[in-house]
């Protein structure tokens, strides 16, 4: 009698899902991990969604926190704020240096979140972000090679106001196991540069970005309102574009 039984071998469920079984909640292309979530993916998840939450909020209201309440959003991590509190600090204004100290931490204060995220999930990550958009994987791509290479150097370019793909870099950096007291020395050091910088910049401008504020600083409040009608009516359309459940 032969010894081939593969016919009557049966398929070991685990293997391969049944015809017909919905996929699991996590197995999701637009989710960066390729398996059953951890606690530590949830709770990184949810950092980051928190954070989409907080630029989503930030942006809407940087118009009116810069003419009402600029050493607020300058101790956020705002440039823009920063440079309007140096422009006040010409003008007699002492509370520069607490800002200098506040926005120093304020600008990088959500970038243990991205290291953290490229330490779970590396290059999937990065594919997520990138998505459909052929520039944005291009841009990626790129930020992930510097950093790779230039490691220091990689982080401190990325805090330049202006240069993207510093979450790219933070996560590449992670992913590659750079140490977090390393990765935190390198971005806090950098962002007092910055925010010094900024500060400075405003010191030169002087008198008339303090003027210019004062003048059209009763309409940025408008402009905020503006911006959160735009994100609402973005979000309606988005909904309504998604397919309808069967």
């Amino acid at each position: 009698m032969s010894g081939d039984q593969s016919g009557d071998e049966p398929t070991d469920p685990r293997r391969e899902p049944a015809p017909g079984a919905a996929a699991e909640w996590w197995d999701d292309p637009s989710l960066p991990w390729k398996h059953k979530p951890t606690r530590a993916d949830i709770a990184c998840f949810s950092w980051l969604g928190a954070v989409a939450v907080y630029g989503i909020v930030i942006n809407i209201l940087r118009p009116g926190l810069l003419a009402s309440a600029p050493h607020v959003l300058a101790s956020l991590g705002s440039w823009s704020g920063s440079v309007l509190v140096g422009a006040m600090a010409s003008a007699g204004d002492p509370w520069w240096p607490l800002v200098w100290l506040l926005g120093t931490a304020g600008l990088v204060k959500f970038d243990w979140i991205y290291w953290w995220a490229g330490r779970l999930w590396g290059r999937e990550l990065i594919e997520v972000w990138s998505g459909r958009s052929e520039r944005a994987r291009r841009t990626n791509e790129w930020a992930s090679r510097f950093a790779r290479r230039y490691e220091t150097l990689a982080l401190v370019i990325s805090m330049v106001p202006g240069v993207p793909g510093r979450g790219v870099v933070v996560a590449v950096l992670g992913e590659a196991g750079t140490s977090l007291a390393k990765f935190l020395t390198v971005s806090l050091a950098t962002s007092a540069v910055v925010v010094g910088g900024c500060l400075a910049a405003g010191y030169w401008i002087g008198e008339p970005a303090v003027a210019l504020m004062q003048t059209y600083g009763s309409y940025l409040w408008y402009v905020s309102l503006a911006l959160l009608v735009l994100v609402v009516v973005q979000y309606v359309r988005t909904q309504r574009k998604r397919p309808s459940a069967t």
